[in-house]
């Protein structure tokens, strides 16, 4: 469970500006993905009460002292909750937390039941420090800023100011004309040697403190995990030498360690200065870079003996050690007994399974499809338009929202008529979708004559087995490209779960792809056409939360056109979902590309915002297997070629 860190993790795009439009308004700017620090600390007792069993803290591109000081700080509340005293969290450690690292101070996450209003900070990408004040007075000629500390600073401490970029270390304190080298809060001080873009009135920022930094430098200096061993080296005359390594306190890992290694390397007559115990036992000791260290070193050492090469002990050393970490690394693995299933005896599922992948190991190739089907997903579902074109269609895939309101039950009734209509499960499924999918999912399949599922998630199927008995058996199963399916044994294993078809994954290159469709163990989809969803984010852009409250203007329930507009003018769709707070983000960019080059058994058109006559003519080109050629259906150019 994450407890710390950058609770979205996503990359770039978080740390970019953008514009929320509504149609042609401006409603909302800034960076609009980024989210402030998650931090948990109060909730460490209810984690622990619950049953998690590990907490993880998310210090991706953060410094060691990051790592130290918060390391340090939650193991301390852990080690707290799990005594008889009073959790009491103490502002000096929350401070701690806040310096080592935050954007926009820090936030609950999803943890609390109520919307949290305060989960993204528009103002700044990355640190912002603590807030230190404001500049009271400016002397540009000198480079003196004078400022009423909220916090205390201190030589060597750095600072930021609101519109400069970098960061200053302070080198000159000054209080009524004299140095001094730290201060208190509430104090008035002169910090110098200040030059760039300062105003009046700009916001300060103590971005760390030297005292704090030290401290964790400290921390980690001394705390060097090691794992010990025993070692026997034997060097006598006219032999190779040789060395044996034991485990010094037996864990599970290392309790049947026993590694002996020889190198081919004897030790001559030694003429002056003959080799001694302590230099065996100095370079055997050269450890520091490994997770090993030797507790106890025995050395079998012949009389007035000498190696031309001292070097040879360090590769000795090298050598076994290298072997004791291959020897763990074997004992961590998990090992299948794939002769082994239940009653000792395979089933005839997978005897088949086997079989295929023998096939995929012989490289065998199969047949291409001669005429692949259509399948449309429609994003939205819109009252007023007529869909005739879906006629052209084999499959239409709608999300599992609209069948929940009578509002589309015409629409959903007419394209029934006009193609085998598939339930579309969302990415994210919270409990409002679980309610509505038990409450409505017999009902619609029986009133559009549901022919199967596109499922985005294991958990789908899971949620299909609790409603429907042999599911696969009376209905399709379609699994979307958010399985990421870059292989054949993921395709077997798909196979196990009973899907008929798989979607495969937009990320792919052109061999990859080529790859999967050479084999027929499961029907091949690709999408070759439409916006591709960059993320889904559980939080909502329009109402600025992550759970729905009273308040909101219910911008989700309106067909206003909604998108994020970046530095370089380019758009990007997004598509909210009012019954579970969550917000798909799509590519600026239209994918377009030609089905012919690719063995599949079906293609996909992903259909947003496009209109009646634009589904109307891009089904046209691809029932006519026609190349798209950069015709512009929509807004945007289709641009994507493989």
């Amino acid at each position: 469970m994450d407890v710390l860190g950058n609770r979205g993790k996503c990359a770039q795009p978080c740390r970019l500006p953008y514009d929320l439009y509504e149609d042609n308004h401006k409603i909302n700017s800034g960076y609009l993905l980024s989210t402030r620090d998650l931090c948990a600390l109060e909730y460490i007792p209810a984690f622990i009460q619950s049953g998690v069993k590990c907490l993880k803290i998310e210090g991706r591109m953060k410094s060691p002292e990051y790592v130290a000081i918060v390391t340090k700080i939650y193991k301390k509340y852990i080690d707290l909750a799990l005594s008889n005293k009073e959790y009491i969290i103490e502002p000096i450690d929350q401070k701690a937390l806040l310096q080592a690292f935050n954007r926009g101070m820090s936030s609950s996450g999803h943890l609390d039941t109520e919307p949290n209003k305060n989960l993204v900070f528009k103002e700044k990408p990355n640190n912002m420090g603590l807030p230190l004040g404001k500049v009271q007075n400016y002397n540009k000629s000198k480079g003196l800023i004078t400022v009423k500390l909220k916090e205390p600073i201190e030589i060597g401490d750095t600072i930021s100011l609101e519109n400069e970029k970098g960061t200053y270390t302070i080198s000159e304190l000054m209080e009524d004309g004299k140095n001094i080298t730290e201060t208190k809060k509430g104090q008035t001080v002169t910090i110098g040697r200040m030059k760039g873009n300062i105003n009046l009135k700009d916001n300060i920022y103590k971005m760390s403190s030297k005292k704090l930094s030290n401290l964790a430098k400290e921390s980690y200096k001394h705390e060097l995990r090691k794992i010990y061993l025993n070692g026997k080296i034997t060097i006598q005359k006219n032999k190779p030498i040789s060395f044996e390594v034991t485990s010094f306190k037996p864990n599970q890992l290392y309790k049947d360690l026993q590694i002996k290694y020889t190198i081919d390397s004897t030790p001559l007559d030694a003429k002056n200065k003959p080799l001694t115990k302590e230099i065996v036992e100095q370079q055997l000791r050269k450890t520091s870079n490994t997770p090993y260290e030797f507790k106890k070193i025995d050395i079998d050492l012949g009389d007035n003996l000498f190696l031309p090469k001292l070097s040879t002990l360090n590769e000795l050393r090298r050598n076994v050690l290298e072997q004791v970490e291959a020897y763990a690394i074997a004992k961590c693995h998990r090992n299948f007994d794939t002769s082994k299933s239940e009653n000792n005896s395979k089933s005839k599922k997978d005897s088949i399974l086997e079989d295929m992948r023998i096939n995929v190991k012989n490289n065998i190739k199969l047949t291409k499809s001669q005429n692949p089907k259509i399948s449309v997903l429609l994003n939205k579902l819109n009252t007023d338009f007529n869909y005739e074109s879906l006629a052209l269609a084999d499959n239409v895939y709608i999300p599992l929202k609209y069948f929940t309101s009578k509002k589309y039950d015409a629409t959903l009734k007419k394209i029934s008529k006009l193609s085998d209509i598939y339930i579309y499960m969302p990415t994210i499924v919270k409990g409002n979708y679980k309610n509505l999918f038990y409450a409505n999912a017999k009902s619609s399949v029986e009133k559009y004559e549901i022919k199967g599922f596109v499922i985005s998630n294991i958990c789908n199927i899971k949620l299909l087995h609790g409603l429907f008995k042999d599911l696969d058996k009376y209905f399709k199963l379609v699994t979307n490209y958010t399985f990421n399916v870059f292989n054949s044994e993921t395709v077997l294993e798909l196979k196990k779960l009973g899907i008929s078809t798989f979607t495969i994954s937009p990320e792919l290159d052109k061999k990859t792809i080529q790859r999967l469709c050479e084999y027929s163990y499961l029907n091949k989809e690709l999408i070759i056409y439409g916006r591709t969803p960059l993320v889904n984010m559980n939080y909502c852009l329009l109402g600025e939360t992550d759970k729905c409250y009273p308040e909101c203007k219910a911008r989700c329930t309106t067909s206003h056109r909604y998108y994020l507009k970046d530095r370089l003018n380019m758009e990007f769709p997004i598509m909210p979902d009012n019954i579970q707070t969550v917000t798909t983000l799509f590519n600026s960019k239209i994918t377009s590309i030609s089905p012919n080059s690719f063995n599949v058994d079906s293609v996909r058109i992903d259909i947003l915002d496009e209109s009646n006559e634009q589904i109307d003519n891009i089904l046209k080109t691809v029932k006519a297997k026609k190349r798209f050629d950069g015709k512009d259906y929509t807004s945007g150019n289709l641009n994507r070629e493989i």
